[in-house]
């Protein structure tokens, strides 16, 4: 309780500075603590303001009091931080991505809400914060909520696949060996159309389990086909976007809608936010890592980035090799020269990041569009 009410007082350590500040924000579910520090690091006031769209016009103004802000550091701006990233942005604010303080820091300094605010701000100030928000106000972002929903659907179906199929391992040898010898889709549309009433009549227990099974096979296969049906609806409609929005990366041997949609979402409505294709492959997790000692100079994998960006190129690159004969081609040259098969697909790994990169980057003249199809 004491914490709550440190963190919602108003604080100032310094006179109003009329030229520039930085804004630092912690932000929370419920409310959003500030920190406005002048260009030397003076702290000039830390306050809380509820996470509302009122609340973010307040924490702005407050601001403004002490300065121009032409930069924010803001924690979480994919999360908690995404209404209040917005509307810093739709008032010409750059907004940075800010982590976490690094744990010897926090013990060194402690660990409260004004603090993480302050240390937002000047993570800013000493450029430590040079990740540019994403704005989350165009088609990319809405197609990273068809693809959150279709990664669910995807999920629950293959769940409930499973379940269908570990029912019938167990079920009466007479209806297991009737649907055994079914595909997949004839199985679930026979499943579909079963009947309870099919599993007995006398009442003993064990056509009570026979009814069981069978109306849980059904109700697995209905659950299996309306998400089958919703899979369907949201790949249409991702596939659209990427059509209307960013054809030009369907163009390239290897990249599928699937594929694009994933890469679109991690470079953000506004992929030039991004400084060049070396921080998008970073970004991926495509970029190499140095590590060298003692004369011996060596890369190894780099095991950060954005993981589903990471494997869509690994798709890609795996679907060149099978059908792309320059890739093919670069592949037996690189082979002669000593380089083993991991080495070499993480080159085209690297390369695939440098093309979808320079696709994408073309700044569309439509503001809601920007970055995501040719001006």
């Amino acid at each position: 309780m004491t914490t709550r009410q440190r963190s919602t007082s108003s604080t100032s350590t310094g006179p109003p500075a009329w030229g520039e500040v930085v804004l630092g924000v912690d932000t929370h579910g419920e409310d959003h603590v500030a920190a406005v520090v002048c260009p030397l690091g003076q702290i000039l006031g830390t306050k809380s303001f509820p996470a509302t769209a009122v609340g973010y016009r307040r924490l702005l103004a407050w601001a403004r009091k002490s300065g121009v802000v032409r930069r924010a550091g803001v924690e979480g701006t994919g999360t908690f931080g995404a209404g209040l990233s917005r509307c810093l942005l739709a008032q010409q604010v750059v907004v940075f991505e800010v982590n976490r303080p690094d744990r010897s820091a926090r013990r060194l300094l402690g660990k409260s809400d004004p603090l993480d605010a302050q240390a937002a701000a000047r993570a800013v100030l000493s450029g430590r914060a040079r990740a540019r928000a994403k704005t989350g106000d165009g088609p990319v972002q809405s197609a990273r909520m068809f693809k959150l929903a279709k990664d669910s659907a995807v999920k629950a179906r293959t769940q409930a696949i499973n379940q269908l199929k570990a029912v019938l391992v167990v079920a009466d040898p007479a209806l297991r060996e009737r649907l055994s010898s079914l595909g997949n889709r004839e199985l679930f549309r026979t499943c579909a159309g079963l009947s309870p009433r099919e599993g007995g009549a006398g009442g003993g227990d064990e056509d009570t389990v026979a009814e069981a099974t069978l109306m849980t096979l059904n109700l697995l296969a209905q659950r299996i086909e309306q998400l089958t049906g919703q899979i369907d609806e949201l790949n249409q409609r991702l596939t659209g976007l990427v059509e209307r929005h960013a054809p030009q990366l369907l163009a390239p041997v290897g990249i599928g809608p699937d594929s694009a949609v994933t890469l679109l979402i991690t470079m953000g409505d506004n992929p030039e936010r991004l400084s060049s294709e070396a921080s998008f492959a970073a970004l991926c997790g495509v970029s190499p890592i140095e590590y060298s000692s003692d004369g011996r100079s060596s890369r190894r994998l780099n095991h950060g980035g954005d993981r589903q960006a990471n494997a869509a190129l690994h798709r890609i690159v795996f679907t060149r090799l099978r059908h792309d004969p320059r890739t093919q081609a670069y592949y037996e040259c690189r082979t002669q020269e000593g380089k083993t098969r991991r080495e070499i697909i993480r080159c085209l790994k690297r390369y695939a990041a440098r093309e979808v990169f320079n696709l994408v980057r073309t700044v569309s003249t439509d503001p809601r569009y920007r970055g995501v199809r040719d001006t």
